[in-house]
């Protein structure tokens, strides 16, 4: 069953989450991610949501997500995002159809 990184994120340096975007899109690729959501049109139809830059990316399951997350090459692109950017990131187990 598919595995989803759902983020929401505001962006405090530029300069430095560009580097994070160059470095992480490679390796979320290479484990197999596929960004479904990615951008900053982000329009509440009710209530505030609180979205800024708002994002999914799937896996193709949850431990192929977590080899992603836990990986040693991207513990240094967490503390390069978190340092960024505010927000929040989630792991989400998808849903399949019966």
């Amino acid at each position: 069953m598919p595995a989803y990184f759902v983020f929401n994120e505001q962006v405090t340096d530029q300069a430095r989450f560009d580097e994070y975007r160059k470095q992480a899109g490679p390796l979320i690729e290479r484990y197999g991610g596929r960004f479904l959501i990615r951008g900053d049109a982000v329009t509440a139809a009710e209530g505030n949501p609180g979205l800024q830059r708002f994002g999914v990316i799937e896996f193709d399951d949850m431990a192929a997500l977590r080899c992603f997350y836990d990986s040693a090459e991207y513990a240094p692109l967490i503390r390069l995002r978190q340092s960024a950017s505010t927000g929040w990131v989630a792991l989400v187990e998808g849903y399949t159809p019966t």
